[in-house]
């Protein structure tokens, strides 16, 4: 019925299993209705019965269900191996998010006509499907941590990001490279850390044109009153955007504003560009062995997810491609903030995606590691930062800790991440 390393996304009406849209990725057709209808089905009966049928797992993969202001219900199936509760929940909450995003919640909440809302939704299928996507840049996500890139030349950047925002009458500005924040406004910082994460996502999957002119609600802070989003591409995978109201016009803020104020700044964004599998520059020394390294600040809900770069053997390169190092760090990561680290506060939503393996301690782990045939981990949590490494097998296990203290201190003392 389902191939494997294939991921279904269901998107129903509540009141009726409707259904409004398939989305998949990898090698499987769209589910045929009787499936739909059968896990649809299942789940409004445990409903009818008072039972909340959140989860479960079978012998050819899991699936979640989640349903949305009592309007939208959302099926995530996924057959992939190793696939966890806690990137199914995210994909959920990243695609209600960019449906909102898109057409504002009360359309969503308050279905009107159901063909309708049908052809609406299709002007979300290119956000939702780069969520569905196999990643290959940063890791928001999962983490709802915005994926960042630090620069070598901040202060510069960010004062000609500050002048530009305000010439064009708004307050919330943001630098992209590749989707990753190089800088922003405070202003920008500001919106809800999904948000953050939503309108990266948004403003890389609009690529094609040199200005866009997108109108956008924003999930948490304005779901029904859309705010213009204008975005301009500075250089290839280079876009500056803010968002605003009704003024001023796209095209006075290109004729006027962009030239004057990033045209003097073109050798820098270049670097940036160079940086961005690296994301923070050659200055910072990092220890050798390390393959890849994921640093979450907490407290600003930032993240830097670093696989290129660094010092290594041929050999260790050659066993490792970008990706499978990506893959890992987001496994690892997974793994420690379900079984040790928190990801969050406390509370109903987290521990519903803890295991109860991690409730048994007595206090909270703080540093956790593990080992494989080709590859070693370590995780650090502070009060403020999280840090994964991944290092090569001949890193020995007894060093492994050492390492990842000094990548943390090296990337939190060296840059202002």
């Amino acid at each position: 019925m389902f191939q494997a390393g294939a991921v279904q996304l269901l998107c129903l009406t509540a009141s009726s299993g409707v259904p409004l849209f398939c989305r998949g990725r990898g090698a499987s057709r769209q589910l045929p209705f009787s499936v739909i209808g059968s896990l649809n089905g299942v789940h409004m009966f445990g409903s009818s019965q008072d039972a909340q049928l959140s989860s479960t797992v079978t012998e050819w993969g899991r699936v979640l269900w989640r349903v949305y202001h009592e309007s939208i219900t959302l099926i995530a199936v996924s057959s992939e191996e190793g696939a966890s509760e806690l990137y199914l929940e995210r994909l959920l909450e990243n695609v209600f998010s960019c449906m909102v995003l898109i057409l504002g919640l009360d359309d969503l909440a308050n279905i009107k006509n159901v063909e309708r809302l049908k052809r609406d939704l299709r002007s979300c299928y290119k956000l939702i499907d780069s969520f569905l996507e196999v990643p290959n840049e940063g890791v928001g996500d999962l983490t709802h941590c915005a994926d960042c890139l630090i620069p070598q030349e901040p202060t510069i950047l960010q004062e000609c990001l500050d002048g530009f925002s305000q010439a064009a009458e708004s307050e919330f500005g943001c630098l992209l490279v590749d989707g990753k924040i190089v800088v922003a406004t405070e202003k920008w910082w500001r919106l809800a850390p999904q948000e953050v994460v939503l309108l990266s996502f948004l403003v890389r999957s609009l690529g094609g044109s040199s200005s866009r002119d997108y109108p956008v609600f924003l999930p948490q802070g304005s779901p029904n009153v859309p705010h213009r989003l204008l975005c301009f591409q500075l250089l290839a995978g280079v876009d500056v955007c803010v968002l605003c109201g009704p003024t001023p016009s796209l095209q006075k803020v290109e004729r006027e504003l962009v030239c004057r104020f990033w045209s003097p700044l073109i050798d820098c964004l270049r670097i940036c560009v160079r940086l961005k599998g690296r994301c923070f520059p050659g200055t910072v020394s990092i220890p050798q062995g390390i393959l890849g390294l994921l640093l979450i600040n907490r407290d600003n809900s930032r993240a830097l997810c670093s696989i290129q770069g660094f010092q290594e053997s041929a050999q260790s390169s050659g066993s490792f491609s970008q990706e499978r190092r990506r893959e890992l760090l987001r496994q690892f990561y997974t793994l420690a903030t379900t079984r040790y680290f928190l990801a969050e506060p406390q509370g109903e939503k987290h521990r519903a995606l803890t295991e109860e393996f991690q409730f048994g301690f007595t206090h909270e782990p703080v540093q956790c590691y593990l080992v494989t045939d080709d590859c070693k981990c370590f995780g650090i949590q502070t009060p403020q930062y999280q840090c994964f490494v991944l290092t090569t097998d001949s890193v020995p296990t007894f060093a492994l800790r050492s390492l990842a203290t000094r990548t943390l201190t090296a990337l939190t003392t060296q840059t202002a991440f």
